[in-house]
């Protein structure tokens, strides 16, 4: 009898230690810089002054061959650059150069207490990167936010872009026409009451359709243990400051003015429509149509290209890597 009750004992003692080791890999914590955090690929910094400030800015650089262009991947606003990985290693085994940035108020890269966010800003910095480290042609490609920052840099560097890739991109309309403005002190309150289940929600509801993968476990992290970690306001103060100019600085109205070859690549079940919780009076748009707003925005484009993904949401590079695949494959070379 006194085995049976020891077996039991212990029994239960390895399930306490398997529900905290559990708790424990679920409930990370990282400072502002993600120190703790691993990235797919070895981290550098760039140092550089802005605004008066000293700060870092992290990327990951993979070298290819010196005869094809590097590959620029710029990452969306709830994200870093480490969920390019798989991209990443597509871009490699195919001989390209990949940069990946984190930019200023993300990820691993610096959280200044007070910036003037701007798609100019960011793509300067961008751009100071890019010179630093010798890179004559690139290709650009970016997602979500990373979409209006990559159109905004081609604008401005035209002449060293070979290609630009936008997957799923915001600012495809222009958002203050149909939403009320909101300052930064709204969008820090609507951080800072951030919590992992209300975040776990939003990414089930908008970016995956109800139905969580344990492959989607890890973009969770980085948010999670920031929530949890030492430097939470100023995380989430530098995300409040990163929305103005999603609102405040649309690229929308400049489709026409690219010079660049323009591949779209878009999953059509996106619906993400950036202040539709605080239309203006009166306004009945339905905002976030992506099945039309690729179209509509290819069709402005000089010389672009639409691939749609049906059935797929925001994030078709994760959702569904080996259908986006075929299609990133098509932009890059057609």
């Amino acid at each position: 009898m006194n085995q049976i009750v020891r077996c039991v004992l212990a029994s239960l003692f390895m399930m306490v230690l398997t529900s905290v080791a559990a708790v424990g890999q679920e409930s990370p914590s990282y400072n502002a810089q993600l120190d703790e955090y691993p990235y797919p690929f070895p981290v550098e910094t760039f140092e550089f002054t802005s605004q008066r400030q000293t700060l870092q800015m992290a990327y990951m650089h993979l070298k290819g061959s010196d005869a094809m262009p590097t590959v620029v991947l710029l990452h969306g606003k709830n994200f870093s650059g480490s969920y390019w990985e798989q991209t990443a290693k597509l871009l490699q085994s195919k001989g390209y150069s990949v940069l990946i940035p984190d930019q200023i108020g993300f990820g691993k890269s610096s959280k200044p207490a007070y910036y003037q966010f701007g798609f100019p800003q960011l793509a300067y910095n961008t751009r100071q990167l890019i010179e630093k480290l010798g890179i004559k042609k690139t290709i650009i490609v970016g997602h979500s936010m990373g979409g209006m920052l990559a159109t905004r840099y081609t604008l401005m560097f035209q002449s060293d872009v070979d290609r630009l890739i936008l997957v799923n991109p915001i600012g495809l309309e222009d958002y203050l026409k149909f939403v009320q403005y909101k300052d930064v002190q709204f969008f820090y309150q609507n951080e800072i009451k951030k919590t992992p289940a209300g975040i776990k929600a939003y990414q089930l509801e908008n970016y995956y359709d109800g139905r969580w993968e344990s492959a989607y476990d890890d973009l969770m992290k980085i948010h999670v243990g920031w929530i949890n970690g030492p430097d939470w306001e100023r995380v989430a103060w530098n995300n409040a400051m990163t929305y103005d100019m999603i609102f405040s600085q649309p690229v929308c109205n400049e489709w026409a003015d690219i010079e660049v070859p323009t591949r779209l690549i878009i999953g059509t079940r996106d619906r993400t429509g950036p202040g539709r919780g605080w239309k203006r009076p009166g306004v009945d748009r339905e905002m976030g149509q992506y099945q039309n707003l690729g179209k509509q925005t290819a069709a402005q484009i000089e010389d672009s290209q639409l691939y749609e993904l049906e059935g797929l949401g925001h994030m078709p590079q994760i959702e569904a890597f080996d259908r986006f695949r075929i299609e990133f494959e098509k932009a890059l070379s057609q």
